[in-house]
């Protein structure tokens, strides 16, 4: 959907943002003067095809509740605030006591929806699994025609603007309501969502504890569709030996490079995980190398000198899928961890590890959807309550 958005230049991708032509507002104009507002209803986990009537889908949870399986609920809701008005998904674990749970913020790629998206990342499952809550908000056809997140404008890339404010919101008031862990609520995107995602942690970083950037953008990585396209199509470096990733499929070239984009302050970096296939022809690979260095405070180019991040060396391995991989752990200068890059060789742009039950999915790669709740759990920062 990625160059369909810019008028069938290609095909199928969930690409990044709607068509040049098409008037893509950054809330919906009806609700922008209405007040907060959340509301929810259960309905079917997202890989179980709905039932024909309320009766099937009530036995079927009795019938869980009779048996004693462990289940969680999968609720959809309503969110309006002064900057628009989304639905969402929402997981909720099983909890026993009334201890706060993390909360974890996926946020889909063009052309999908928060359905598609938990079935193919397989997150539910995780999360019923180790306990936390999982929130899918869903993009509208009103605020773009492709379903894709407004990184690329410059009206949604700011704190208390746009879609970041929209998210940023609907995040605070699924917290409220559903009793989640201030100290532990993360977010991850894939391709738009993956840049949304990166604009939240940059916008947010008293929200977000942590990150997860798969096949996306940097946070301003463009300002209008011109510029998307550019930092779409990568304006790649040759990168050192000591980079590690030198010589890899997608990872140098002979185009011009990037500035080095502003760093954060001081302190004020949220963690980063990123995975990026090398064979990624809708988002140039070294768009995640540039997350990695935004993070990190260094330059966009690897081994070529940061003010906070160091690499610790390189991991090289295969999943049991079958792709191999390289890692690269980022320390500060505490020993901290700050950043992870996961580079997927022979992967394009699609969910490393994902299932066939969603679009956009690669099953040969590691699984990402694991190695980023690892990464959040381990290394997220810890927020004041």
């Amino acid at each position: 959907a990625l160059q369909e958005a810019f008028g069938g230049l290609g095909a199928g991708m969930p690409g990044m943002m709607t068509m040049p032509g098409v008037a893509t507002p950054s809330s919906d104009p009806a609700d922008s003067d209405l007040v907060v507002d959340v509301e929810a209803r259960v309905v079917p986990d997202a890989d179980q095809a709905p039932a024909a009537d309320a009766g099937p889908a009530a036995r079927q949870r009795q019938t869980a509740e009779e048996t004693g399986a462990v289940v969680g609920q999968f609720i959809e809701g309503r969110y309006t605030d002064a900057h628009g008005a989304r639905q969402y998904k929402l997981f909720l674990p099983p909890r026993p006591s009334a201890q706060p749970c993390p909360l974890v913020v996926m946020l889909h790629g063009c052309t999908q929806d928060p359905d598609d998206f938990a079935a193919g990342t397989g997150m539910n499952d995780l999360a019923l699994a180790q306990g936390f809550a999982v929130l899918y908000p869903a993009q509208s056809q009103q605020g773009n025609a492709q379903r894709c997140w407004n990184w690329f404008k410059h009206n949604h890339q700011q704190r208390d603007r746009g879609e970041p404010a929209l998210l940023a919101g609907m995040t605070r008031a699924v917290m409220a309501e559903h009793g989640i862990d201030p100290r532990r609520v993360y977010v991850a995107g894939l391709s738009a969502g993956g840049a949304m995602a990166a604009i939240l942690g940059d916008a947010y970083p008293d929200l977000f504890a942590a990150v997860g950037v798969h096949s996306g953008l940097p946070s301003g990585a463009a300002s209008d569709v011109g510029s998307a396209f550019a930092a779409m199509q990568g304006g790649t470096v040759s990168l050192p030996a000591s980079s590690g990733l030198s010589g890899l499929p997608g990872m140098g070239g002979t185009r011009t490079a990037k500035p080095a984009r502003q760093a954060r302050p001081p302190g004020g970096q949220t963690p980063t995980i990123v995975f990026h296939g090398d064979q990624d022809t809708t988002v140039h690979p070294i768009n995640g190398q540039e997350v990695i260095a935004a993070c990190t405070g260094s330059s966009s180019v690897p081994g070529a000198g940061g003010a906070r991040g160091t690499a610790a060396g390189v991991e090289r391995g295969r999943a049991s899928g079958g792709r191999s991989y390289t890692r690269q752990v980022h320390h500060d200068a505490k020993g901290q961890v700050i950043a992870e890059h996961w580079v997927v060789h022979g992967a394009g742009h699609a969910w490393s590890g994902g299932r066939p039950q969603g679009t956009y999915t690669d099953m040969q790669g590691p699984d990402a959807s694991r190695e980023m709740v690892r990464f959040f759990i381990a290394n997220g920062r810890q927020r004041p309550r």
